[in-house]
């Protein structure tokens, strides 16, 4: 793998950073945009684990900054190519007047898996816009 294989994911939203950061650390709210189970613990070293249909994903936080960053690992149990916290995804949100710009970044992905994950954030951006969007 080489820094090369990075997604990237990118969408306006009309909500302020504040009220679009709920999103990414509730599971009862990042379940609308991704996934249909989740169980977080959104601090340093917390659990994330999120279910997208039979598919789970697996990992921890690795820093959560309210309003605008949070970063956790990502992968697949039982997955040797994208085994559970084999990947880094980083969360920013950027206030812009009274919007926020989320750039989500998948970085250290098997390039194998690089065009189904920019596929996949890409409709998980585009669903959180619609349901954080006021």
């Amino acid at each position: 793998m080489n820094a090369a294989e990075i997604v990237k994911a990118t969408v306006r939203i009309a909500a302020s950073p504040a009220e679009v950061f709920p999103y990414l650390v509730d599971p009862s709210l990042i379940v609308q945009w991704i996934g249909t189970w989740a169980d977080l613990n959104p601090q340093p070293g917390g659990v994330f684990a999120l279910d997208m249909g039979d598919t789970p994903a697996r990992g921890s936080y690795i820093s959560v900054e309210p309003p605008d960053r949070v970063v956790f690992t990502w992968g697949i149990p039982g997955n040797e190519v994208l085994p559970p916290g084999s990947s880094t995804v980083e969360i920013l949100l950027k206030a812009d007047g009274d919007e926020t710009i989320v750039e989500l970044t998948h970085r250290e992905l098997p390039s194998e898996m690089l065009s189904t994950h920019q596929a996949g954030w890409d409709e998980c951006v585009e669903k959180l816009r619609q349901v954080a969007g006021t």
